[in-house]
């Protein structure tokens, strides 16, 4: 990057390049193999922990100063699988004289132009003239910026889905009760991977304040923004969160409404038919000493059952069974 614009170099005009005194480099490397980052170690001198951060997976943000740089790891979000998020792993050393971005390794399912969309964006721009950096520091800043937009686009799509179920549930229209609340805690699990990756990003962001003599003093304000673009993120998801929250909670509670009224009713028939069975079970076990029908007594019998049916039935509806 010079005053002039962009201009592109093979990776052997590295070391020519870094000695210029005009204008910054941007090293961009799609997931290194072993001879590549053993290369970055040698060109740049990066620390071998550095190096191993490069080259094996991190779950969690980081962010490691150095005499003359700064190593970060951050994460993006990807949709994977139902109720899964890829972690796309993007790693940077931020110096006063070059940007080095290092993507992945990456988790199985992740394609590489997925990895490298917020650097080829920020080429992009770079290449049509409408960004114009000034410093390492801008560049990684807008870098950094394309990753906290992208879990923001994720946020406001699973609002989408949120509000979607909202719908269903409080019309009443799930087809599937089972289904439905599956696909609700599946999409709170994805709100809850983004939310810890933005949570997670701020406080890399807000260590980068106590890192000042690694970086100029015109980066503060890149950082400072960066903090309070990962906040905004995790606050976002925390509202998406609980709103969720409340939609499975009104429908638990709708549900369980529903089996306890099934309930009561099942105790109320359970109730009324409980002295009949009584009485039929007496008579059933004596009824080989009856040689015929005794029309009078049979008379007496029912009216029994009747009269104790409907005081079993006042009794229950004074408990508001029914």
């Amino acid at each position: 990057m010079t005053a002039g614009g962009v201009e592109t170099h093979g990776t052997s005009d590295v070391k020519a390049l870094l000695e210029r005194g005009d204008g910054f480099v941007w090293v961009d490397v799609p997931q290194p193999t072993e001879p590549e980052v053993a290369a970055l170690g040698a060109a740049f001198g990066f620390h071998p922990l550095a190096l191993r951060g490069c080259a094996e997976r991190s779950h969690v943000p980081k962010i490691h100063p150095y005499p003359d740089h700064v190593f970060l790891v951050l994460h993006a979000p990807e949709q994977g699988d139902p109720g899964h998020v890829h972690l796309v792993e993007l790693d940077q050393f931020v110096s006063l004289r070059y940007l080095v971005t290092v993507h992945g390794p990456l988790g199985e399912g992740v394609a590489q132009d997925t990895a490298m969309r917020e650097t080829d964006t920020v080429l992009r721009r770079l290449e049509e003239g409408r960004f114009r950096p000034g410093s390492p520091a801008e560049l990684s800043h807008a870098i950094t910026r394309a990753v906290a937009r992208r879990m923001e686009d994720m946020v406001t799509g699973l609002a989408s889905t949120i509000a979607g179920l909202e719908r269903q549930v409080m019309t009443g229209n799930l087809k599937d009760p089972e289904v439905a609340l599956e696909e609700m805690f599946r999409v709170r699990h994805e709100l809850l991977t983004v939310r810890t990756m933005a949570a997670q990003s701020r406080e890399a962001a807000a260590r980068m304040n106590f890192l000042g003599r690694f970086l100029p003093p015109e980066s503060q304000p890149f950082i400072e923004d960066l903090r309070n673009e990962f906040d905004r993120v995790r606050l976002l998801a925390d509202g998406e969160q609980e709103f969720l929250q409340g939609v499975v909670d009104y429908y638990q509670s709708r549900t369980t409404t529903k089996i306890n009224i099934a309930m009561e009713r099942l105790a109320l028939i359970a109730a009324v038919i409980l002295p009949i069975n009584a009485i039929a079970g007496i008579y059933g076990m004596n009824i080989i000493v009856n040689d015929r029908t005794d029309p009078v007594h049979l008379g007496v019998l029912i009216a029994v059952i009747a009269m104790v049916s409907t005081v079993m039935l006042i009794w229950a509806k004074r408990h508001e069974w029914w």
